[in-house]
């Protein structure tokens, strides 16, 4: 995961300057491309953050050896829930909020509750402690 995060955290470097050239040759009247480009360089940061972290956990992964071998990655990678109903609940969620958004904002306070609930279901889904399902 090291080649993932590096590319990733590249992102930074290279965003960022183009954010302050985007800003110069538009001379600082429009911010929607300079913020977006901002936020661009920042989320391509967390996610390499993230894989960086996540290396640092896994190991050295078969891919990312030289010397690795297709079998070796046979079996099951990583932890899956086919059967969670959470992703249902908060598409449906994000469908209401976009409609509350177009229609009126009471609607999407009903949708911001129910992704509430749908993202404390799915954080809680593998919970083993005294609140397990």
């Amino acid at each position: 995961m090291k080649i993932e995060s590096w590319i990733f955290m590249g992102g930074v470097f290279f965003f960022t300057p183009v954010a302050v050239v985007y800003g110069y040759m538009t001379n600082w009247s429009e911010w929607v491309g300079l913020l977006a480009l901002l936020m661009l360089a920042g989320m391509s940061g967390m996610v390499g953050w993230y894989l960086m972290m996540t290396a640092k956990n896994v190991g050295i992964r078969p891919e990312d050896r030289v010397d690795g071998e297709i079998h070796e990655n046979a079996g099951d990678v990583g932890l899956f829930a086919p059967w969670s109903w959470w992703p249902l609940i908060l598409a449906s969620a994000a469908a209401i909020c976009f409609l509350g958004i177009a229609v009126g904002w009471w609607i999407f306070y009903i949708g911001a509750g129910l992704a509430v609930i749908g993202v404390v279901g799915w954080v809680n889904e593998f919970s083993r402690g005294d609140h397990a399902h």
